[in-house]
């Protein structure tokens, strides 16, 4: 058995894509999933289920979520040891000085390089962004620039994109375990 993390994206964020914790809980465990836990109001669920790819779960969360809630959502999946890899890959190398400000964007596909650099490079001294993998850091010390941000990653790399910031990602990855 392994410790996932779903990621949904777009949940109960400015009045959109509304799901009660509750029912969410209700429909990972109608598909069998133990030790269901959710995380805020924001779409974050932590669950056990035999090993499995992420896309074949991610599928299974999306078309039960659909058909028994209604909401049309997508879905990005991390494991316990793909979380705390996230954490240990900070690339500000330190803890931030306001977390509330560091992002981290969860990508459904792994960045192409190329693209990567690109938006890097039009990091700035104000907001700096930094794409590794299945992942982007996004430092926006001076306000949430971030969706301008999550919008050119998802065009520039053609993946989807759910964030969350670092006091999120910190708090997750202890309460996932390993």
């Amino acid at each position: 058995m392994t410790r996932y993390l779903a990621l949904l994206r777009g949940i109960n964020v400015g009045g959109k894509g509304r799901l009660a914790m509750t029912a969410l809980r209700a429909a990972l465990a109608e598909l069998g999933y133990a030790n269901i836990s959710t995380y805020l109001h924001s779409g974050n669920a932590i669950f056990t289920a035999a090993e499995q790819s992420a896309e074949v779960l991610a599928a299974e969360i999306e078309g039960r979520v659909a058909a028994d809630l209604g909401v049309e959502v997508k879905v990005l999946i991390r494991t316990a040891g793909q979380l705390a890899g996230v954490v240990a890959a900070n690339p500000l190398q330190v803890e931030p000085p306001n977390p509330s400000r560091y992002f981290v964007a969860f990508l459904s596909a792994a960045a192409d390089p190329a693209a990567a650099r690109d938006i890097a490079a039009r990091s700035s001294a104000d907001d700096q962004v930094w794409i590794t993998g299945t992942e982007a850091y996004l430092w926006c010390p001076g306000g949430f620039s971030v969706l301008g941000l999550i919008s050119l990653i998802e065009q520039h790399c053609n993946v989807t994109a759910t964030t969350r910031n670092w006091n999120t990602v910190t708090r997750l990855t202890r309460l996932i375990g390993t």
